[in-house]
């Protein structure tokens, strides 16, 4: 397949003087409050915006059942244009077809909306929607940089069949594709950043983003009520919710009676199957975990203001380092405190005892001594922790990160791993600059 063509030629240099300079974002999600990726989607979107342009997100609504919304809530300077839904034939072959031919069908929507690929200031896109396909579409139609946000690195180990489960071939040819392809690549964390920079991609670190106004104060009862803990996602393997109950019941009998664990995002019928849990595991404990099963995006803000703590333990293992949990900024944001162990870069941002407890492990007796020094704080002592996590938050806001991101994405910018002796741009560097 060869090395991609240098992006120095790449750059839009057929603007009207004047025009409104347009980035392109590509999606598939349920955006642009549905999930995580929309939440990272909607926030880069509004990072990578270059000053007095638009970015235009073009979205394949998923094929789940639902329905997007008909005027959704969207910032000025980011436009939605949703592919129109089609009966699609021929079954599962048909389906295939629809998803691959995705960036042919993007074209002629931009077109539709009078827009030029051509005349683009920029492109990005998620690892997910990077095929050979798209790369070629994209390379003859736009002249500026292809930019693919990379969020995460699959390890076989995660997967029961490993290198003979489809999902995971696919995950590691795309990962392949952009080493090789990728004109930019914005990562998630610095061992992402440390894997592209090794294969002369020009990379960006990017952590995931938060919008800070969107949160409200923090309200959790007292803590001479007992402790609150939270776990909001998709409670995969990689998050370890059977640890978090075994050391719940590691506690002596006086303060395990105090700890109350809400599950957000997973039911207990769920849990067996998404989660390294199942029923007989936490039936002894219906008194203190509650499983709220999938919740809209405003129930989590709510239940985060009524929690001391937001709970996430993983395994210090190969794919919980190259990702960054998108959990932590939002805790954060809302004034919650992680009780966590260190992975992916999360020691640069939570120091023990200021934003956070910092386990010493991924054990059940590493929680267990966590949620005992929790246990002791009082709610002045709390409350200073929740102020440090609001300040901290500051750091994934998105518009600390606006400059940054929309000159990498319009090539305007250079990060690391480019041989040139500018200046990196990474998560580092936009810490510092807010404080961080």
């Amino acid at each position: 397949m060869g090395q991609p063509a240098t992006t120095a030629h790449l750059i839009p240099a057929l603007l009207r003087p004047g025009a409104t300079p347009q980035v392109l974002a590509l999606a598939a999600y349920r955006f642009p409050h549905g999930d995580a990726m929309s939440n990272r989607l909607l926030q880069l979107a509004r990072s990578a915006t270059p000053p007095g342009g638009v970015t235009l997100v073009v979205n394949d609504w998923p094929d789940d059942g639902s329905r997007p919304a008909v005027a959704p809530d969207l910032p000025p300077d980011v436009r939605l244009i949703t592919l129109p839904r089609r009966r699609i034939g021929g079954g599962v072959l048909g389906r295939w077809l629809h998803r691959r031919i995705r960036p042919l069908r993007v074209l002629a929507a931009l077109r539709r909306a009078g827009v030029r690929p051509s005349g683009l200031a920029g492109v990005y896109l998620p690892l997910g929607l990077w095929d050979l396909l798209t790369w070629a579409v994209l390379r003859a139609a736009v002249r500026c940089p292809v930019t693919v946000d990379v969020l995460e690195r699959h390890d076989r180990a995660q997967f029961p069949r490993g290198w003979r489960t489809p999902y995971f071939l696919r995950h590691r040819w795309a990962f392949a594709l952009v080493g090789r392809l990728a004109d930019r690549v914005i990562a998630i964390s610095e061992a992402l950043e440390r894997h592209f920079v090794g294969q002369g991609r020009q990379t960006l670190v990017v952590p995931p983003q938060v919008d800070c106004a969107s949160y409200d104060d923090p309200a959790p009862p007292s803590l001479d009520e007992g402790l609150r803990l939270l776990y909001a996602g998709s409670a995969g393997a990689k998050d370890q919710l059977a640890v978090v109950l075994e050391a719940i019941r590691g506690l002596a009998p006086a303060d395990r009676a105090r700890v109350r664990l809400v599950i957000a995002g997973v039911s207990r019928e769920q849990a067996g199957n998404l989660s390294d849990l199942d029923e007989a595991r936490s039936a002894d404990l219906d008194d203190q975990v509650c499983f709220l099963g999938w919740v809209p995006r405003e129930r989590v803000l709510a239940e985060l203001g009524r929690a001391h703590f937001s709970v996430l333990v993983r395994p210090p293992v190969g794919y919980a380092q190259a990702g960054f949990p998108s959990k932590v900024p939002e805790s954060l944001a809302a004034g919650c405190p992680v009780l966590l162990n260190h992975t992916s870069d999360l020691r640069r941002y939570i120091v023990d005892g200021r934003e956070g407890i910092v386990l010493d492990g991924s054990g059940a007796d590493d929680v267990r001594r966590g949620l005992e020094r929790a246990l002791l704080l009082d709610d002045p002592g709390w409350a200073a922790m929740s102020r440090a996590a609001r300040e901290r938050a500051h750091c994934f806001d998105y518009r600390a990160w606006r400059p940054v991101v929309s000159d990498f994405v319009t090539g305007a910018g250079r990060g690391s791993g480019t041989g040139s002796p500018a200046r990196p741009a990474s998560s580092a560097e936009v810490s510092r600059r807010s404080g961080g």
